[in-house]
């Protein structure tokens, strides 16, 4: 388990990003396509090739953040989206960003951090969330990998912990996944205690 910035920055390099759908995913599409207020702050994190990102920008929201471990992925992402602001890239870690937002949005980082560190995804979510924020997104109902990402899981699983630092709002099996991923994700709406 040896999740680096120089490991990630390689998947990238190689372009060995089989979790990338090449689009926004629906569930996430939706969901965004109801937001009305496009000057709520949202953080992406562990962000990859950000398509996410890329559709929200295009819908003109203003303050949208990535953050990423591997400095190619955000380099990538800026070639794409030209016109999505610099300033907005941030090559660091999650567990160590704080600044504050609205929404954080959940996209195949989850199952890309080791599975020892989900307690503390779940904390520093919660505390980088202002009072009534909420993370969203999908997070996988099946078992995957053990030894490697994507690191699977299941809705029991995740309940312990999430629920210590959120509302379970919503944590359903997704009606519009892709293809290759219906019946296999959750999609969340978490609202921060």
């Amino acid at each position: 388990m040896n999740e680096t910035q120089e490991f990630w920055n390689k998947r990238y390099e190689e372009n060995t990003t089989g979790w990338d759908l090449g689009q926004v995913s629906p569930p996430i599409k939706e969901y965004f396509d109801q937001i009305e207020d496009k000057d709520l702050k949202i953080i992406i994190p562990g962000c990859g090739n950000a398509h996410e990102a890329e559709y929200l920008h295009k819908q003109g929201f203003k303050n949208v953040f990535l953050v990423d471990i591997a400095p190619l992925a955000l380099e990538n992402f800026s070639k794409r989206v030209p016109g999505f602001p610099k300033e907005h890239l941030i090559h660091a870690d999650f567990f160590k960003h704080n600044n504050l937002y609205d929404i954080m949005v959940e996209q195949t980082f989850f199952c890309a951090i080791n599975p020892a560190l989900r307690q503390d995804y779940a904390r520093h979510a919660a505390e980088i969330l202002k009072p009534g924020g909420k993370l969203i997104g999908l997070l996988f109902n099946d078992e995957l990998n053990k030894d490697h990402p994507p690191y699977g899981g299941c809705k029991t699983e995740y309940l312990m912990y999430f629920e210590p630092f959120f509302n379970i709002k919503v944590m359903n099996t997704a009606y519009n996944s892709v293809k290759p991923r219906q019946n296999r994700e959750l999609f969340i709406i978490l609202a921060k205690k």
